[in-house]
């Protein structure tokens, strides 16, 4: 983006507004003070505060600053007294020459708001210099012939003071021939011609000495003098005539130092030393012998030093032709000096701004001001600025602008701005002057931490240890800083009833979870909180994300056998008549594993058998079967010890005792178990089997009518007396699981026994299930008497 200076109106339509703008912050009307030159430093101007209107904190808290056009600290102003004082002795000779009066311009400039005011400082003149001559001595030849009243033209003095205290008069030595006349300049300056009074005689006096003294206008006055050497010389009738009274010529002031410039050239009639012409400058300035020289015999005008556009842009010089016999004439010549490019623009950087802060804009950068001492277009100047920033240039009070932001910045997209102002002129070549200002864009909190998940799943084994660590989650903030700065915390569950406080906790500094205690998947499978991060900014930002917590089963949990049980205050009998077919269903051993998964696979297995062989396991339901016919030479009492393994690592165990009776039939009283008859097992069987045989006949109608009392008595009351073992009915506790998946006990092996306490010979009762099994008995009644048959049930027996 480009903006031009106050003399460049192309490239923005509207410049002029901003310009009016500026001038209207400024005040219209310049304040004017004065100061004798050579005052010391520190010297008091005027308190700027109170021309101004303002207080004197105003001054200081508005950054008040004194730029002078020329860019020198000639002055100082004293914020905390708004007193403007002198920063050094002025030397109005030195500053301004001969222009009077001199006036040096400044501006008073004040930000927030930003406001110019014009001011200038009239330095007063002191006599401090006296008049001087620059030659010590005059030769002026003069012929004896020469009228009286004839003028003669002397070298003037110089005096670098101004008005009254510059040169007012001309005074000479007392004599007889001559006397002083006081002439006037085109430019108001004085300059003396010495008018023959008397006339000369060669052979009394071929030569006179006298003195010369410039006074000045002074309290008290100055005065200077030199030598006015004249040589009375005979006589010469022609003076030398110059072709032309004024020469004109052009000179660029790059012109190397020794170059001609022009060759003056005059004409005398006279002949001999009559006719010789020497070349001089006459009424020259010190500035015009610096810089010029002319060669006495060939009139040529040469360069003496570099001429500088900037300081001096013409010369207007008088030169002198005299002839051998002292006649003179002048002429007038004016080198005109022609501007080129060579000096660069100069900016000055009155505030700058190192930091700015986000999201604000129209935020000012620098105040700088902009000239270039060259003229014409060579002066005229461009300021701009890089395309690609959010940053403008506008024109304010004269030949000064502000750098602004254009917008609002974010600190995250760009920390930092590297601006290069740059100030090209329109001269040939095009010269430019380039300042760098890096702008730091300083943070504000308007980012949200963001979490790398919007949720985290994490997983962890039961019976896990204390402050175990489970997990992390992690998040970000783009701000810088304390407001980059993040800490974690858990936030309340949404589940009021989860004690969240006592299963996890977070480090607030890396966001790392960690278990408090240990966990157990029976009682919490999973569960699922939130939690946040908070950054350090003002005002804080936060952000949530979501933490679910899977508990891993592990094999903690033995299996657990449901039936037959195993606290019961007398054992469970199962009940087997003699003429079982193979497969015959003796019981069902039923259990539950509390883990889940493969760590609640149970398998069954017979550990133990009183015959090996007689009966057999169903290794994934627990069913026990007979594995063959039965005969009269097996045993009446069996004891199996059935192992119940589940699938975890390492497995886990329980083991069940079952007690099989076999019986002939229903009708057989029930023999007492091998630990509460010891005696009565070593009895002789043939005499058992009398007394069975005898029994049997006369009392099976009496054993008929009790099993039909026993069993109504049974079914009615759940609490049986001792001796009677009974299975529960419904369902069991909803924590315990079937691992056949139909529910606790299948329905079709749910028996009751009941066994009825007497005196020594006890009566059983053997009830069929509650709901029938037909396709269970149409098995074992289709069943063959293979020996065999039992394996193709998958038996595991010994």
């Amino acid at each position: 983006m480009v903006i031009r200076g106050a003399c460049t109106l192309r490239k923005r339509q509207v410049l002029l507004f901003f310009v009016l703008l500026g001038l209207s912050q400024a005040d219209t009307q310049s304040k004017r003070y004065s100061v004798a030159e050579e005052t010391e430093i520190g010297s008091f101007v005027t308190n700027l505060a109170k021309d101004l209107g303002l207080v004197v904190e105003e001054m200081s808290s508005r950054e008040a600053r004194v730029v002078s056009d020329d860019n020198e600290k000639h002055l100082h102003l004293d914020l905390r007294t708004g007193d403007l004082l002198l920063n050094e002795k002025l030397d109005r000779e030195e500053l301004c020459g001969s222009t009077d009066p001199c006036v040096l311009h400044f501006q008073v400039v004040l930000e927030n708001p930003l406001q110019f005011f014009r001011a200038e400082l009239n330095v007063r003149d002191i006599n401090d210099h006296s008049p001087t001559f620059l030659d010590k001595q005059i030769l002026i030849k003069i012929s004896e012939s020469a009228t009286i009243g004839t003028t003669f033209l002397i070298e003037n003095a110089q005096d670098l003071d101004v008005g009254n205290n510059s040169l007012q008069n001309y005074t000479i030595s007392p004599n007889s021939h001559f006397s002083i006349k006081i002439q006037e300049n085109e430019d108001g300056k004085i300059y003396p011609e010495l008018v023959l009074d008397t006339a000369l005689d060669h052979e009394q006096e071929p030569e006179l000495r006298l003195t010369l003294t410039a006074l000045d206008g002074g309290s008290p006055p100055r005065s200077g003098t030199t030598l006015v050497l004249i040589k009375v010389l005979d006589i010469n009738d022609n003076v030398p005539e110059f072709v032309q009274s004024l020469y004109e010529v052009q000179v660029q002031e790059d012109t190397p130092i020794g170059s001609s410039i022009i060759t003056i050239s005059a004409k005398d009639l006279d002949t001999g030393n009559y006719g010789k012409i020497w070349y001089t400058f006459f009424h020259a300035s010190e500035d015009i012998r610096k810089t010029f020289e002319i060669n006495s015999i060939s009139g040529e005008v040469n360069l003496r030093s570099q001429l500088d556009f900037e300081i001096i842009q013409s010369y207007s010089i008088n030169i002198q032709a005299t002839d051998g016999g002292g006649l003179s004439e002048k002429c007038t010549l004016l080198v005109k000096v022609l501007d080129i490019n060579d000096n660069p623009p100069e900016m000055t950087i009155s505030s700058i701004a190192k930091t700015i802060p986000e999201n604000s804009s129209e935020t000012l950068v620098a105040l700088f001001s902009v000239r270039d001492q060259d003229s014409g277009d060579n002066g005229r100047i461009l300021c701009s600025i890089q395309d690609d920033i959010p940053f403008i240039l506008k024109p304010t009070f004269k030949n000064f602008f502000t750098l602004v932001s254009e917008k609002a910045l974010d600190r995250e997209s760009r920390a930092q701005y590297n601006i290069t102002i740059t100030v090209t002129d329109f001269g040939i070549p095009r010269l430019k002057t380039e300042h760098s200002i890096l702008i730091l864009v300083s943070d504000v909190n308007d980012n949200a931490p963001a979490f790398s998940q919007t949720s985290y799943t994490l997983s962890v084994r039961e019976n896990n240890s204390p402050a175990l660590h489970i997990g992390s989650v992690s998040a970000t903030d783009r701000d810088s800083g304390s407001n980059a700065q993040l800490t974690y915390s858990l936030l309340p569950p949404q589940d009021p009833h989860l004690p969240l406080a006592s299963l996890v906790s977070i480090n607030a500094d890396n966001g790392q979870l960690f278990a408090l205690r240990a966990l157990d998947f029976e009682a919490l499978q999973a569960f699922e909180f939130r939690v946040g991060a908070t950054d350090r900014g003002s005002p804080a930002l936060s952000s949530q994300a979501l933490v679910r917590v899977v508990v891993l089963d592990d094999n903690d949990n033995s299996p657990f056998v449901l039936y037959p049980l195993q606290n019961a205050s007398a054992p469970c009998t199962e009940l087997v008549p003699r003429a079982a077919e193979p497969g015959y269903l003796v019981t069902k051993v039923v259990a539950v594993d509390g883990d889940s998964g493969q760590n609640a696979w149970l398998s069954f297995q017979l550990l133990k058998a009183t015959e090996p062989g007689l009966f057999g396991v169903w290794a994934h339901n627990g069913e026990v079967r007979t594995a063959r016919l039965l005969s009269e030479r097996d045993a009446a009492r069996h004891r199996l010890v059935v192992l119940v393994k589940d699938n975890g690592e390492p497995p886990l165990s329980a083991s069940v005792t079952l007690h099989v009776l076999l019986v002939d039939g229903f009708s057989q009283p029930y023999l007492p178990l091998p630990e509460m008859a010891p005696e009565r097992a070593q009895a002789d069987s043939l005499t058992v089997y009398l007394v069975i045989a005898l029994a049997s006949v006369s009392s099976l109608f009496l054993f008929s009518v009790l099993v039909f009392v026993a069993v109504r008595l049974c079914r009615r009351s759940r609490a049986a007396p001792l001796g009677v073992c009974s299975v529960p009915e419904g369902h069991f506790p909803g924590h315990l699981v079937d691992v056949s998946g139909t529910g606790t006990l299948s329905q079709s092996y749910q028996y009751e026994v009941c066994l009825m306490g007497g005196t020594g010979i006890k009566e059983f009762n053997f009830l069929k299930p509650y709901i029938p099994n037909p396709e269970a008995h149409d098995t074992g009644r289709n069943m063959g008497d293979d020996e065999n048959f039992g394996n193709s049930f998958g038996f595991s027996g010994r």
